[in-house]
């Protein structure tokens, strides 16, 4: 097929969205070869130009079609998987000479449900015996829908488990099935099996499941030269929680501690400051949103102190396990902060003596105490009587020395208020000193 300026309508913007062929006789097959270069194309017509056939796939690399007109040519079969990958909004097939068959069965129920606006056209078919026949009178035995079943509509598993679930396609003709794992983490394996002559059936076995692949969505289909049928498995993988992310404060409209947590079942929060068990208040308080397996927020600070500072550590749990992660945040330094190289005061030890030792020392301290007011009293006495009374003495007074240690005879000073002259004599005197054999007597 060479497609030129000539073959297209004035129409037709300079950017080429639509296609326009007609009156092309010799035009019989439409290849996929022949519609590759035109991957924007929305809108593609080709009227009576004897087209009889249509390769598969031919639409494959215009995934923008949205109106297609086929009227007005030689077409005796059409496949439904032609328009498969395509959202189409019209689909023209009017005056074409179809053989009534299951092959064009699902023209017939598009046309019962108004797909691509079938239902506003009318359609034939040329029976076996070469009579034309309304689309919507004929009737082919044996020739219907797939039916389509799954072992678990919602199959839940355990991280690093195995599972296995099946699909059964049952229908006339037998439609082939088989399991929609595109993107599919896990490793997974298929087996077929024809259990019956109108059952086909095929197992999916999941090995060492994990959790990337929780909430996946496992899809059988089933197909025939009539359509698809499809079911679907909710993969639900069960695993203990993660942190993924932590962040260090940031100041938004209030200072955030921003956290991503994972986990299947949804985990509980719990948030620990400096190692003991965090209350919110109107200063702190907790803000997070739940989707699924995931749960992301912020722990909120509205205007904190230095009071606040420390490690944060936040805590997920469910029944499979707990994942902790620690942040430190400093908001405010302290007022009066610590020299770092003053060492703390060490403590003082108080050591409670026995009460015997109270005593003993009670006593001594008496004692002391007593011998220090004897000395005074001496003292003072010494100071008094030491020295010679104003108004005399009478007699002698005499010192007495204890023997000398050579064995010398002791020696005694005699001091007598009368001197020399006599009683009359004035006060003042010399002493004397009178050598005895026992005593030295000294007189004045």
């Amino acid at each position: 097929l060479w497609l030129a300026v000539s073959d297209f309508k004035a129409d037709c913007p300079a950017c080429l969205p639509c296609r326009h062929i007609e009156n092309w006789p010799s035009l019989h097959t439409l290849n996929a070869v022949d519609m590759e270069l035109y991957t924007g194309l929305q809108k593609l017509t080709i009227r009576n130009s004897g087209l009889r056939s249509i390769q598969p796939r031919a639409f494959a690399k215009n995934p923008h079609l949205r109106y297609i007109n086929l009227s007005s040519n030689r077409l005796t079969t059409l496949s439904w998987q032609l328009f498969q990958t395509l959202s189409l909004r019209e689909l023209r097939l009017e005056r074409n000479f179809f053989n009534c068959s299951c092959d064009i069965r699902w023209m017939q129920l598009w046309q019962e449900q108004g797909e691509a606006r079938l239902n506003s056209q009318d359609l034939y078919c040329v029976g076996a015996d070469g009579t034309q026949l309304p689309l919507f009178r004929m009737n082919i035995s044996q020739c219907d829908l797939p039916e389509i079943s799954v072992s678990h509509v919602n199959l839940t598993v355990r991280e690093g488990d195995n599972a296995v679930v099946t699909c059964n396609g049952s229908g006339s003709p037998l439609p082939d099935v088989d399991w929609i794992v595109t993107g599919l983490q896990s490793i997974n394996t298929h087996q077929t099996n024809l259990n019956w002559t109108n059952v086909h059936a095929i197992n999916l076995t999941l090995v060492n499941v994990t959790s990337e692949d929780n909430g996946f969505t496992l899809t059988c289909i089933a197909e025939n030269v009539v359509g698809m049928s499809n079911a679907s498995v909710a993969l639900s993988v069960h695993y203990p929680p993660r942190v993924v992310s932590l962040e260090e404060p940031e100041l938004r409209l209030e200072h955030c501690i921003e956290f991503v947590v994972r986990g299947n079942p949804p985990p509980t929060l719990h948030w620990l400051h400096n190692g003991q068990p965090l209350r919110e208040s109107k200063i702190i308080h907790v803000d997070y949103y739940q989707e699924g397996e995931v749960s992301e927020g912020c722990l909120l600070f509205n205007k904190p102190t230095h009071y606040n500072n420390g490690n944060y550590t936040l805590i997920a749990k469910n029944l499979l396990g707990t994942a902790n992660q620690t942040i430190s945040g400093h908001f405010l330094k302290e007022p009066f902060p610590v020299a770092a190289d003053v060492s703390p005061t060490p403590p003082i030890t108080v050591t409670h003596k026995p009460e015997e030792d109270t005593f003993g020392v009670s006593i001594a301290v008496g004692l002391a105490a007593f011998a220090c007011v004897l000395l005074v009293v001496l003292f003072v006495m010494i100071n008094k009587y030491g020295r010679r009374s104003k108004f005399g003495m009478k007699g002698e007074v005499g010192f007495s020395w204890p023997r000398p240690p050579w064995g010398g005879p002791g020696s005694r000073l005699a001091l007598s208020p009368e001197g020399p002259g006599g009683p009359a004599a004035a006060p003042d005197c010399t002493p004397i000193l009178i050598a005895e054999s026992e005593t030295h007597v000294v007189g004045c």
